[in-house]
């Protein structure tokens, strides 16, 4: 098959290209902007783009689908031409279906922790041998890819993003998999320029649910009041599996689950994550493993990358990096550094930065999120505001939402830099949260002041 990307530099929109490269199709691609590691992975398999930019010329009749990103506009010019012409156009979880049609879908949905519980399952099954396709939001060890795509293989993990599929289809991407295993592990209100309401938004999960096939099954965190609420709600007839947090103890920075064989020292660690663990054992047992298996595999899972990545270590003082940003993930990841490490000081800080945390009547969502730190720094740039359109906000404001009165704001990266690198580091855990890169924070000087 003859396939083109629009848009082919993005995260998940270079892994399927890649996948598909693997796979023995003609693969094809634009896009006018391509930033690492995305550029120099697509120059290795010989499909960076000869120049940046839109092309209508390269669209032909002889294209057997175009899958289109969310990066384009629904006025580019190639998709434009791929309509004048009635080719097919996919989104990209579109095209995952179409792939899998004939393959037991697992598909990984929640406002948290479904990157981590992917990773889980897909390492569990990784190293008892168990060979299946796959798609998930994080390059993990031993993998080349973050998409996998076999004719062979009998199952496929997806990860389900409840963000938007493409410019030109409004769905969110989980509710296009239509899995025949489901799990569901926590719902808390996100990417709010698309869901303006709560309850807007806990309908996707509703609609989620739905669109188990019939027979199927979906394992929930029971210990989610929404969750719990809408899977009893939903007349689908599918089975029903809860899950709650695995027993564990720490002790002296060290995680373990207790197991009936004795405790099992883990390298993750914090309530959510232990609670993520138990949604994987399950899966992985509907998947045909079984729980002493499950346990030997996990207990060398060092967790997905970006999340709670140890990025600098000496005798007494540690910095981590995490990709946390929406209220409910900030609050867990800040919560599970401070029971890793009881006796030393937390510093943790925030950068808002996407469009939901730096909308003014989004951030009371933020409130006690950073309690669990002994000092709470947060940043943001007026530019990243201006760039999404939004109100200024004060400091006060942030002050307020976050119902902390002891918090620090930095506005400009070069002073927060100066501020870290002043601190004292003895017996200190940094914790550095952002989905982005703090107006670019460098990071290289933060790490030498504690190796």
């Amino acid at each position: 098959m003859r396939i083109h990307f629009i848009a082919i530099g993005g995260s998940a929109m270079h892994n399927l290209a890649l996948a598909l490269h693997h796979k023995g199709y003609e693969v094809s691609g634009s896009d006018d902007i391509i930033f690492e590691p995305s550029k120099g992975r697509l120059t290795s398999a010989g499909l960076l783009p000869e120049k940046m930019g839109w092309f209508p010329e390269k669209i032909d009749t002889a294209i057997d689908a175009v899958i289109l990103g969310m990066h384009a506009k629904e006025d580019n010019e190639e998709l434009l031409k791929a309509q004048e012409l009635g080719l097919k156009i996919y989104s990209y979880p579109e095209f995952l279906y179409d792939q899998s049609r004939n393959k037991t879908r697992v598909v990984i949905g929640g406002s948290h922790g479904k990157t981590t519980i992917t990773s889980m399952i897909l390492h569990v099954l990784n190293y008892h041998g168990i060979e299946v396709d796959y798609m998930v939001g994080a390059q993990l060890d031993g993998f080349d890819r973050m998409v996998h795509l076999t004719e062979d293989n009998d199952f496929i993990v997806l990860e389900g993003d409840e963000y938007l599929s493409s410019p030109i289809d409004r769905r969110p991407k989980f509710h296009l998999y239509q899995p025949h295993i489901a799990l569901l592990s926590g719902i808390a209100w996100d990417h709010i320029n698309v869901f303006p309401t709560y309850e807007n938004y806990v309908d996707q999960f509703r609609i989620f649910i739905d669109s188990i096939v019939e027979g199927g099954s979906i394992t929930y965190n029971e210990e989610d009041k929404e969750v719990v609420k809408i899977v009893n709600d939903s007349s689908n007839t599918i089975r029903r599996i809860a899950y709650n947090t695995h027993e564990y103890t720490v002790d002296q920075g060290q995680t373990y689950l207790k197991t009936s064989e004795g405790p099992l020292p883990v390298q993750i660690f914090g309530q959510h994550n232990i609670n993520n663990l138990s949604g994987a054992k399950w899966i992985c047992q509907h998947m045909g493993v079984d729980e002493d298996d499950f346990y030997e595999a996990v207990a060398s899972f060092q967790g997905a990358s970006k999340r709670l990545e140890k990025i600098a270590e000496n005798e007494d003082s540690i910095i981590y990096k995490d990709f946390a940003h929406s209220p409910s993930k900030v609050g867990a990841t800040t919560l599970a550094v401070r029971e890793q490490y009881p006796d030393k000081k937390l510093v943790a800080c925030l950068e808002l930065h996407t469009y939901s945390s730096l909308n003014a009547e989004f951030l009371e969502e933020y409130a006690h999120t950073l309690d669990g730190a002994d000092e709470a720094i947060v940043f943001y740039t007026p530019k990243a505001l201006e760039i999404k359109r939004l109100e200024a906000l004060s400091k006060d404001q942030i002050e307020a939402s976050f119902k902390r009165k002891d918090l620090k704001i930095f506005t400009r990266t070069d002073e927060l830099q100066s501020y870290l690198e002043e601190m004292n580091f003895g017996n200190t855990v940094l914790l550095l949260m952002s989905s982005g890169n703090y107006g670019g924070l460098s990071l290289d000087s933060l790490k030498n002041l504690v190796q």
